[in-house]
């Protein structure tokens, strides 16, 4: 189903699918999250046909069969190939049947002559009988059941799925109240793009948690301590946190509400409400991967700090945290300045790609800003793991 949503209704007779595709569609406007005025069940039944009925007994009576009427119904209105015309190496089958005028209407079309095998030419219209009749305007088959669509979409600020969420349920409620009948052997279901987020979401679920042990078991690599490796993955978490902040303060309506240089901000930045989805999540996966760059740093620098100086009191050892520290602020804030540069084209692009882009773009940007605080809280955590090392080991040393 080429559409964002969409019900697909299932069954054997085309007239009783369009029958609950209608009345599906005035019900779902009375879903929240629905946008009235995109809800459309397709009108399967309402094209006209031209019904000519052959009657048996009568061309018995003139010695004619069915086949010998079709051909020549055919021959005279559909038009028949009779022969090919050769035009060098190109081949053309040449078709003939009556002129428009003589096939146009119902009275033309019953006095057309068809041939007999004993009474010579009769009227067509002696042995048919001639008819409009509605049938349908296109016939769509999935699963051996014929099918019919409802589409429709969402108001801005929901999320596809949570719009069909609330559409399955609504449709439940009314079905199991008796407000909604559907015939026997006619079922319906779900479908649409949202499909694709739908199973997105569930290979997310695993793709996710598999990225964060990987960068653990770098990080792990890395500095072979379990604890070191857990400070700096504590970036992680905070550039996560200042991930969705920033998805927060896009729904705002006072965020960044201000012109600069005659530009509103809102509208350079395209702020507005942005609902999880595929994109959001592969953004947070790239967020990940830079969000421990600056614990790397600053971890790698307190490590070597604590190699050349080798404290024996609480004083040194918060001294070498703080010259190990003071060495990696410039590189961490240069790492972290260019990224969010770099973010910025992104966050203020319009055009083809940028409904994708954007989305992708904004928790990497609110991660990034706030994950300058790992500079301080790396340092912390490892001046405390140290100064629990030192006041253990003097336990220990005077206990013996």
């Amino acid at each position: 189903m080429r559409a964002p949503m969409g019900i697909k209704v299932r069954g054997q007779d085309l007239k009783i699918i369009e029958k609950v595709g209608l009345a599906l569609e005035e019900h779902l406007k009375d879903v929240e999250g629905v946008k009235d005025a995109a809800v459309f069940a397709e009108r399967i039944v309402g094209k006209p046909y031209l019904l000519i009925d052959i009657n048996r007994e009568k061309i018995n009576r003139y010695g004619l069969n069915i086949e010998s009427v079709q051909q020549q119904i055919q021959a005279t209105i559909g038009g028949m190939i009779m022969t090919t015309t050769v035009e060098g190496r190109e081949r053309y089958p040449i078709r003939i049947r009556y002129p428009l005028d003589q096939r146009s209407d119902i009275s033309s079309i019953k006095n057309i002559f068809i041939q007999t095998p004993s009474s010579g030419q009769i009227r067509l219209g002696e042995v048919v009988d001639i008819k409009y009749e509605q049938g349908p305007q296109a016939i769509k088959s999935e699963d051996g059941f014929l099918i019919g669509y409802v589409l429709f979409d969402k108001e801005p600020g929901y999320a596809e799925v949570e719009v069909v969420n609330n559409a399955q349920r609504h449709l439940s409620e009314l079905i199991s109240n008796g407000q909604l009948e559907i015939p026997a052997g006619v079922n319906y279901d779900f479908a649409g793009n949202y499909e694709q987020q739908v199973r997105a979401n569930k290979r997310l679920g695993l793709v996710v948690p598999i990225a964060l042990a990987l960068i653990f078991l770098i990080l792990y690599l890395q500095f072979k301590s379990v604890t070191i490796s857990l400070m700096v993955f504590s970036g992680v978490f905070v550039a996560f946190a200042g991930g969705f902040i920033m998805i927060g303060l896009y729904g705002s309506d006072s965020f960044m509400n201000f012109d600069f240089m005659g530009s509103n901000m809102r509208d350079l930045f395209q702020i507005q409400p942005i609902n999880l989805s595929v994109a959001v999540w592969v953004g947070f996966l790239a967020l990940f991967g830079i969000a421990t760059d600056d614990g790397v740093l600053v971890a790698t620098f307190l490590k070597d700090s604590f190699k050349a100086s080798e404290p024996t009191s609480k004083s040194g050892i918060r001294d070498a945290v703080v010259v190990g520290g003071l060495r990696r602020v410039r590189p961490a804030m240069m790492t972290t300045a260019t990224t969010i540069l770099a973010l910025l084209p992104v966050l203020t692009s319009t055009g083809r790609g940028s409904d994708i882009m954007l989305p992708m773009a904004i928790p990497s940007f609110g991660g990034m800003m706030l994950q300058v605080i790992t500079m301080f809280t790396v340092p912390v955590l490892f001046c405390l793991w140290k100064e629990v090392q030192f006041e253990f080991t003097s336990k220990a040393t005077t206990h013996e």
